[in-house]
């Protein structure tokens, strides 16, 4: 695990196997970001002329080494690209600060420790490196006995610039190890083979994490669900030797005025059921529980960082495989909510499991309900692989949703629940099928998951079917494989609600 200290030593006098420096495009011009000039100092002033000759052009993403002249401790200078350089008296963003770090942390596996002379005009900042740091050195090399080329992440990351004894400085690099830790932990859940991650590993897994944070982790398997009648979550894992799991963690704070519920839909692994998914599109299918790590993860992070909100995830653990007594196409269940579905499609189970989950959390009756989900290939068509859709029952918490995405540097894309496609769900057998129109199939997944909502409750869907899985190479602190899409997200939606502003 990689960690994070903060440094007032100068980058020229530090210990380490690198300095980090940030550069920029100012017009056509190359220039060198504030926080690395003692390292332009060690080039005479030509560090950008030098890194221009290398071919650096200051691009988000580039990544340039060069060795160390005389007067610098560390043996190698990394400059990273920024982009565009800010106007004057401007900060740099913290998303491409993040970015940046990330990039660094990447190209240094195998070292073990970098100083980043990166900006670090206020707090803010010290939280977008540490953060773009940590997630940037992640590697998930459990399965490989030589993983990543034998070698190991980045091991120690020490942010120059920045105050340990500031206490804003030193809150925003502990809330920056908290969140990056728990996407990290979501990534690992991701990227864990299926045949290992069953409903009930994952189950294991939460039960784990609830001891070491002081949650509360209640499990309800295969027996407790068909007496309860969950009729969704039990019809989607019929066909599976796995039996699926309902878990509820909860977080409690003493002084929390208000509860958040997040749902997580949790398919450890989606082959479609009787509705097979083609050669092509089930090779990733592991990561159909991103929504339920996501969860995961955030209540685990609102644990770590304290924060006065009561905050309970609801995670759907199933597994959707084909065999004898798996749901057909045409078979009909029973909701937890007493609600009746027609299964049109069983590779439209998501909507199952989430419905009876949706239902459960309802009861508890939160201030407000946020689900996240990989639930519909029609999301990614729409937005593409890096953007994830927001839909909700309340236009302003939709739009607030959105506002914290941004701020947090998660691409995201406000969408409506148009109620003409409702109609196109309705069944001749049962209350409600599940499939509508082909065209806007996210939105009437969006639509079907409204129905399972309680009254009056506050209620926004995240599906996040494009970015919770990378199959592309790395970029940014982005890696190849789990994301941990939407963590950090709900953690920053959970403490503005802490904060009272939601």
């Amino acid at each position: 695990m990689t960690a994070l200290t903060l440094s007032t030593a100068g980058a020229a006098t530090l210990r380490a196997d690198a300095v980090v420096v940030g550069v920029a495009k100012s017009g056509k011009t190359l220039v060198v970001a504030p926080g690395a000039e003692v390292v332009d100092q060690a080039f005479d002033g030509g560090l950008a002329a030098v890194l221009e000759t290398l071919g650096a052009s200051g691009a988000e993403g580039e990544a340039t080494k060069l060795p160390s002249p005389a007067g610098l401790k560390a043996p190698v200078v990394l400059a990273v690209g920024l982009g565009s350089a800010p106007e004057d008296g401007e900060a740099y963003g913290t998303e491409a600060l993040r970015r940046a770090a990330g990039t660094a942390a990447r190209a240094l596996h195998g070292s073990k420790k970098a100083a980043f002379a990166l900006p670090v005009a206020d707090a803010d900042a010290v939280a977008a490196i540490g953060e773009g740091a940590l997630l940037g050195a992640y590697a998930y090399t459990a399965y490989q006995e030589n993983g990543n080329g034998g070698k190991k992440p980045l091991a120690d990351v020490a942010v120059l610039g920045a105050k340990p004894r500031d206490k804003a400085h030193k809150a925003a690099a502990e809330r920056a190890i908290a969140v990056a830790e728990e996407m990290n932990r979501a990534r690992d859940l991701i990227n864990q083979p299926p045949n290992d991650l069953t409903p009930a590993a994952f189950a294991a897994a939460v039960q784990a994490a609830g001891k070491e944070h002081g949650l509360k982790v209640q499990v309800l398997d295969e027996k407790a669900l068909a007496k309860g009648g969950y009729g969704g979550i039990l019809g989607v894992g019929a066909g599976s030797v796995n039996p699926p799991r309902l878990v509820r963690v909860a977080y409690t704070h003493p002084k929390a005025e208000k509860t958040l519920a997040l749902v997580g839909k949790g398919i450890t692994y989606d082959s479609g059921g009787i509705s097979l998914k083609p050669a092509g599109h089930n090779e990733t299918m592991k990561c159909d529980m991103s929504g339920a790590a996501a969860v995961f993860a955030t209540v685990v992070a609102a644990a770590r960082l304290g924060l006065a909100v009561n905050v309970t995830g609801w995670l759907a653990l199933a597994e959707n495989m084909p065999s004898g007594s798996a749901t057909r196409p045409g078979d009909v269940l029973r909701m937890y909510s007493g609600k009746t579905v027609e299964v049109l499609n069983t590779d439209a189970e998501g909507r199952l499991v989430m419905a009876d989950a949706l239902t459960k959390a309802s009861e508890e009756h939160p201030d407000a309900i946020v689900d996240v989900a990989t639930l519909t290939g029609a999301m990614v068509l729409a937005l593409g692989n890096r953007t994830f859709a927001i839909m909700a029952n309340d236009d302003d918490y939709r739009s607030a949703i959105h506002e914290i995405a941004e701020e947090v540097g998660e691409q995201s894309w406000p969408m409506p629940l148009p109620a003409d496609l409702r109609k196109a769900m309705d069944s001749p057998t049962a209350d409600i099928s599940n499939m509508g129109e082909r065209m806007g199939g996210g939105l009437v997944a969006g639509l079907f998951l409204k129905e399972f909502v309680g009254e009056g409750i506050t209620w926004a869907h995240l599906d996040i079917a494009g970015p919770a899985f990378h199959e592309g190479a790395p970029y940014g602190y982005t890696p190849k494989g789990g994301t941990g899409s939407s963590v950090r997200t709900l953690v920053r939606l959970a403490e503005r609600t802490a904060d009272g502003e939601l």
